[in-house]
């Protein structure tokens, strides 16, 4: 019984479904190695293995994943990903509004990219389930290269669907909707030096909160009521750094994001990063994030006074985040059956602390959480 939203926490970790650990330390590891940008190509064949846990403020979710992708005709690359996660509840709002609960998400990922000259084509469907939610969604991206492979230009669109439900109350029936809007454009500004900049526009509409979640007028339980409609926008900005001349084999790079949306949420999210090859076989990477969030106009952790909407999440009050990680690369030398394998591990330590919601004690709530993810990558 979902008594509290962790969704967007689950969701945010099925979007990066074997990205985290493998995603960035590419792109760095390409421009370590090869100090320049590669051209468009397809994704190269392979298969990864994850499995992934994520504890923290009383939610423990873990499970495993797998991906397959494979290329045909060297124009288009065919991929697909299953992922589950077994989520144990027990966070400060189950424990002061509901019973903790325990239930299974699994989520299937289909892709196809086609390689057209200097453009790459991305068509993707993502389909997820738990027993009182599902959720569907399509997406098309492009990337496009122009003045002469120095600068690729990406543009995408998603569109999902959610079918929203509530245990034991087979009366009750929400949808949701919710679209994207993606822009970006990548620059090699040097040999040594690549910057980013991406921009999303997300719209969303119909129920959009959590069936269980209660709030508090003047110190009695109601039940939450949140808009129907909700625009966001999120700018982010990326500069890596090969540092080879004054410390080889390694690169710098950071991170800026910028998020608001209509329901007066503002979040400020800046990251650090650090990569270096440790002989040839391994790659690490170590990062520091600070995000730090305003809270919502209608959010309160006790109302004063009756208002249109009203909401308790945490989520939507004022917090900051602090995650300090690494990233571990080992790739196995190439034997004789043609296949390279590949072995990384990431850790993450997070700590939250929430401004404006207490917990049974009266005092500000925070809480630390420890995220790891292991994965077995193979290329043929």
């Amino acid at each position: 019984m979902a008594a509290t939203d962790i969704r967007p926490l689950l969701r945010s970790a099925a979007r990066a479904l074997l990205r985290p650990v493998n995603a960035l330390l590419g792109l760095l590891g390409g421009l370590i190695a090869g100090g320049t940008a590669q051209a468009l190509s397809l994704p190269e064949d392979k298969a990864e293995a994850l499995v992934h846990v994520y504890d923290g403020g009383g939610v423990r979710a873990s499970g495993p994943a797998l991906l397959v992708r494979k290329s045909l005709a060297d124009k288009v690359s065919l991929t697909g990903s299953w992922y589950v996660d077994a989520v144990s509840n027990a966070s400060i709002d189950v424990v002061s509004s509901a019973s903790p609960f325990r239930e299974t998400r699994n989520a299937v990922d289909l892709g196809a990219d086609w390689l057209v000259r200097d453009s790459l084509i991305t068509l993707g469907f993502s389909h997820s389930s738990e027993p009182d939610y599902k959720a569907s969604s399509v997406s098309l991206d492009v990337a496009q290269e122009v003045f002469g492979g120095l600068t690729t230009v990406n543009l995408g669109f998603s569109r999902g669907s959610d079918k929203v439900g509530k245990t034991n109350a087979p009366e009750f029936d929400e949808r949701a909707r919710h679209w994207q809007l993606r822009l970006g454009a990548s620059q090699v500004m040097s040999p040594r030096w690549m910057a980013t900049a991406n921009l999303e526009l997300v719209s969303d509409a119909g129920f959009l909160g959590s069936p269980y979640r209660q709030a508090r007028l003047l110190g009695a339980t109601v039940t939450e009521n949140l808009p129907r409609t909700r625009t966001g926008r999120a700018l982010k900005l990326r500069s890596i750094h090969d540092t080879d001349a004054w410390l080889p084999r390694s690169a710098l790079r950071a991170e800026y994001r910028y998020y608001w949306d209509t329901w007066d949420l503002k979040g400020h999210t800046l990251e650090f990063g650090a990569s270096r090859y440790l002989g040839d076989p391994l790659l690490l990477d170590a990062f520091l994030r600070y995000h730090r969030q305003t809270k919502a106009l209608f959010y309160s952790d006790n109302a004063q006074e009756t208002t249109t909407y009203l909401t308790r999440n945490r989520q939507l009050g004022s917090f900051n985040d602090v995650g300090l990680g690494a990233k571990l690369a080992y790739t196995a030398p190439k034997g004789g059956s043609g296949f390279q394998f590949k072995f990384t591990g990431s850790y993450e330590l997070k700590q939250f602390n929430f401004s404006d919601f207490t917990d049974r004690s009266g005092n500000a709530y925070r809480h630390k959480a420890h995220v790891l993810q292991l994965l077995l990558t193979a290329t043929h």
